[in-house]
């Protein structure tokens, strides 16, 4: 990994497990789905305006937009809805943030069917002390007087499947298929756009657009939409050009020690030496999982 990926890849870590933060801080102004609904729509609005003064706003074809959508419902609605419904559900940010813990396995598993890039031994390797590094944190966690959340764990494994399915398409795309291809801001446009409309019947139905508008519910939004939606994601698909999606998913592995340590600092959460020692064999499996040379399927 070069310098300048190394850099977008800190940057991604930082921004991407910032929105963990990010949701519970608004959760008390805005039900999960209706708060995902407001996000995705002031994104899509404010992507296609941006697209339009630019003039780079255009119909790509059905199955091209399609292909887009599909991605972003997965990556945005599916995910995040998993997660903001375990956040409600009273699951610490931190202990939610286990569902990065099995995205890179499935990832590994799955690269090289899907993709065409098997996963090297090394990896495996790294993906696997990663595994037992974020084990480590969340079971000492959980042993420490939070098994009541192990039941909403459910929800957070859909949430890992579906951010899986959304890499590895947008892998494939990019190296198989040219024609499907789209520049970062139409992509990220029928992206939020396809989102916004799945999330709409669940927010009118379930939560009838109850919302709070506060000066916390605006400023929470607003870092959501443009350091995770924007920044964050724009940044994965930067690196999934770069790198392939194995070790792109590595970085997943930060998701709970470092929302731990966010959520510590925002919030007052509690910070254990158990999170300090799984960070650290995080880290070691990151290494691990950016290199190798013998291949295994």
């Amino acid at each position: 990994m070069d310098r300048r990926t190394g850099l977008l890849a800190l940057a991604f870590v930082l921004l991407w497990n910032s929105g963990f933060i990010g949701a519970e801080y608004v959760l008390p102004h805005a039900g999960p789905f209706t708060q995902l609904f407001w996000r995705y729509l002031a994104l899509a609005t404010i992507l296609c305006l941006g697209l339009a003064v630019g003039g780079r706003l255009c119909w790509p074809g059905k199955s091209v937009a399609g292909a887009h959508g599909l991605i972003g419902v997965l990556a945005h609605a599916v995910w995040l809805g998993a997660v903001l419904l375990s956040l409600q559900a009273g699951v610490p940010a931190g202990m939610v943030a286990l569902v990065v813990a099995l995205q890179p396995l499935a990832t590994g598993v799955f690269s090289g069917r899907v993709t065409g890039e098997p996963t090297t031994l090394r990896r495996w390797l790294g993906l696997s002390v990663g595994f037992i590094g974020v084990g480590f944190t969340v079971v000492w966690r959980v042993r420490g007087g939070a098994s009541e959340a192990w039941g909403y764990y459910l929800l957070p494994f859909l949430a890992a499947l579906a951010m899986t399915a959304a890499t590895l398409i947008q892998r494939r795309l990019e190296l198989r298929s040219p024609r499907f291809r789209l520049a970062l801001g139409p992509a990220l446009f029928y992206q939020c756009a396809a989102s916004a409309l799945v999330l709409l019947p669940p927010a009118l139905l379930a939560e009838r657009l109850r919302t709070e508008w506060s000066a916390e519910f605006f400023a929470g939004l607003a870092w959501l939409i443009g350091a995770v939606s924007l920044g964050a994601y724009g940044l994965m698909w930067e690196l999934l050009k770069r790198i392939d999606s194995a070790r792109v998913a590595s970085l997943f592995y930060f998701g709970p020690p470092v929302t731990m340590l966010m959520a510590w600092i925002a919030f007052g959460d509690e910070l254990r030496w158990t999170d300090g020692l799984g960070l650290g064999l995080v880290l070691l499996g990151v290494v691990l999982a950016q290199d190798g040379s013998k291949r295994v399927s």
